[in-house]
């Protein structure tokens, strides 16, 4: 027991503060003690309580108020839902459908370019080609372009398949690039052409921001922390997708854009979808890619 009161005192008869431990009793009793005002932490079975006698109570509280308003409790961290064992396949069938891709289209297989089938053409898109929403995003104009879409999107994808697991986050942001990748067209001159899994990376990135930030906007923590994902999120959109003269400015906004709204929609599911969720969402993604990709070479060739 830290006894804070004067031998002579009356016995204590209000209790201001209560605890599961002897520390943070103690250490308002200290508080109190430096402002003159008495008091004793004392072991209630389970709990400690920091009393007072009954005429000091109003000013010991007051204090302990402007105490707590000084000092607030250290935020802990808290792993709600544990991370997805297996947020590596993501990333790897990834890599693969990318080198896949870039390497039939090197060769052009099936007597068919690639590049002129499966490029995000506004032109096309707009006269109903609404396959090249998808097949830009596994196509690229250089191995520069490529191995920088490759790192980015490996690493961004690895952490969003950590907290949504592999299937549900590769199916969210490829379901988001193909989404901007649409309005991209609808906003471009006819003349517009691009193509490069960058705006699935900037989606994935759209993702985790949003996702993180929905995820703190219930938690009682300050305005501050809870908006932090997401600021930074706008501002690694803007160091690392707003450069270079061929860099499609407007696709990596939309793929952010529509990243946010699925990591906004995705967040409020209260757990990670199960294994049988994950191989579903995984597999729908690829049979779509290549049901876009088989319409763009039959009508390519």
């Amino acid at each position: 027991m830290n006894d804070y009161l004067p031998p002579d005192a009356p016995l204590p008869a209000v209790e201001i503060f209560r605890s599961r431990g002897r520390a943070p009793c103690e250490e308002r009793a200290f508080v109190l003690h430096a402002v003159g005002i008495a008091s004793q932490a004392i072991e209630q079975g389970t709990y400690w309580s920091l009393v007072v006698t009954a005429d000091a109570a109003p000013a010991a509280v007051q204090q302990l108020r402007r105490y707590e308003r000084e000092n607030p409790p250290l935020r802990r961290f808290v792993r709600p839902q544990g991370t997805h064992p297996n947020a590596w396949a993501g990333a790897a069938v990834y890599a693969c459908v990318l080198l896949i891709v870039a390497y039939l289209a090197g060769r052009k297989s099936f007597a068919v370019d690639w590049l002129d089938a499966g490029v995000l053409d506004t032109l096309a898109v707009r006269s109903g080609e609404a396959w090249r929403a998808v097949t830009a995003l596994t196509l690229h104009f250089d191995v520069a372009h490529l191995l920088g879409n490759l790192g980015f999107g490996m690493f961004f994808g690895w952490l969003a398949s950590q907290l949504l697991g592999p299937g549900i986050a590769w199916s969210a942001a490829v379901a988001a690039g193909a989404a901007a990748n649409l309005l991209n067209a609808n906003v471009q001159p006819a003349s517009h052409v691009s193509a490069g899994a960058s705006t699935v990376v900037f989606a994935m990135l759209g993702l985790l921001a949003a996702y993180a930030w929905r995820r703190r906007a219930g938690d009682g923590e300050r305005r501050a922390y809870r908006w932090s994902p997401l600021i930074a999120g706008v501002f690694l959109l803007a160091f690392t997708g707003a450069g270079g003269e061929r860099t499609d400015v407007l696709a990596h906004l939309t793929g952010f854009f529509m990243g946010t709204v699925a990591g906004a929609l995705l967040a409020r599911q209260p757990r990670i979808a199960g294994a049988a969720a994950q191989w579903a969402a995984g597999l729908a993604t690829l049979l779509a890619i290549a049901a876009a990709w088989t319409i763009a070479l039959v009508n390519g060739g």
